[in-house]
């Protein structure tokens, strides 16, 4: 088990140039993560566990070369290769978040190209899958300048980087499903990094996730400000104990493969997680009327055709529909019979469970 002392590196060679690129998804969380402990940075107040998927994700490319001056951080910032300047300064916090870990960052200018395989502004949160995919590089350039770190050192540190991006970040590095936040339910939990969940039964093997496009416009309250709402909550302390329970409880379904209780813990969760919104202070509610309605018609296509499909949410307006890859077929004629009318232009995105990022060029 790493502390955040082991991430602290020391003792590392130097290159002149390199060039990485890797890809990493979103995620989708199955018990929700919301509220941040006071105390540290990005550290959850409850513990979290959640799919991978796998075509949501963004690729980022990182060129770096060495410099003379070695006082100040240095990158440019392309997206869709084209100059961002407004997603500059989350990535300058980034740095100087984890510069104590990473002191090489000063030594290279770099050279960020990143783009999403999603609709930009789509309402699907991209900040998890690109602070994956940037931590991912930075530890590529960390392997090249230190060869003998582990394969288990490497990605557990890629994680615990990424969550100092952002916080679902790490648990977009590796594996089908993650858990994040120390339990005492998931081995080696820690509220550090990420860790992967194996013990998975294979009615939750290529488990599909649909993503109903309800509202792409930017939330009115970030999840930033909504995390820090759950500090003086009347109920936080009721929610993070429930998440606890709720981890304990979803791992189980998950080794046993209980679908229909697994949907219900989902869905119990995913309401939950939008009452903590609509009962902080001040309180605000992220749902659209169309989030409610295509809520009714899964509840009433599963009860009419027994089919196992459910729905969860993020903190936002759009609906993840899940289901096992046998009824994919039904599933996708329901939606486009019954709730593509719901859905902003009449999009949505079909994808699964998928591994996590993925290596693509390293030079």
């Amino acid at each position: 088990m790493y502390s955040d002392l082991d991430f602290i590196i020391s003792n590392y060679n130097s290159i002149e140039a390199a060039s990485f690129s890797w890809s990493a998804p979103s995620n989708i969380a199955l018990v929700k993560y919301w509220g941040k402990k006071e105390v540290g940075d990005q550290i959850p107040a409850n513990p979290s566990i959640s799919f991978t998927l796998k075509n949501c994700k963004t690729i980022t490319s990182v060129t770096i070369s060495s410099k003379v001056e070695k006082d100040n951080f240095s990158f440019d910032l392309l997206f869709e290769g084209k100059p961002k300047e407004d997603f500059k300064p989350k990535i300058q916090k980034f740095f100087e978040r984890i510069y104590k870990y990473c002191p090489y960052l000063k030594e290279y200018h770099f050279t960020i190209d990143t783009q999403n395989t999603f609709p930009h502004s789509s309402g699907i949160a991209s900040s998890a899958s690109g602070m994956a995919a940037l931590a991912m590089n930075i530890m590529s350039l960390e392997k090249a300048l230190k060869p003998e770190i582990s394969e288990d050192y490497f990605y557990a540190k890629a994680s615990f980087l990424a969550r100092l991006g952002s916080g679902s970040a790490c648990r977009s590095i590796i594996g089908k499903v993650v858990g994040w936040g120390k339990n005492e339910t998931i081995k080696n939990s820690s509220d550090l990094f990420g860790v992967i969940f194996e013990n998975i039964h294979p009615n939750f093997h290529n488990f599909q996730d649909t993503i109903l496009l309800v509202d792409k416009g930017e939330k009115q309250v970030s999840s930033t400000v909504g995390h820090n709402l759950m500090h003086n909550h009347p109920f936080a302390e009721q929610r993070f104990h429930q998440a606890h329970h709720n981890i304990a409880k979803i791992v189980s379904l998950l080794e046993i493969g209980n679908v229909t209780d697994f949907m219900s813990l989902v869905e119990s969760e995913a309401l939950t997680l939008h009452a903590m919104m609509m009962t902080s202070m001040p309180y605000f509610i992220l749902m659209k009327p169309n989030t409610l309605e295509i809520i009714n018609k899964i509840w009433k296509f599963r009860s009419d055709t027994q089919t196992p499909v459910c729905f969860t949410l993020d903190a936002g307006a759009n609906v993840h529909v899940l289901y096992p890859e046998h009824v994919k077929e039904k599933v996708l004629q329901f939606i486009q019979d019954e709730l593509v009318g719901y859905c902003q232009n009449g999009q949505y995105i079909c994808d699964e469970i998928g591994n996590g990022s993925q290596l693509i060029v390293n030079n």
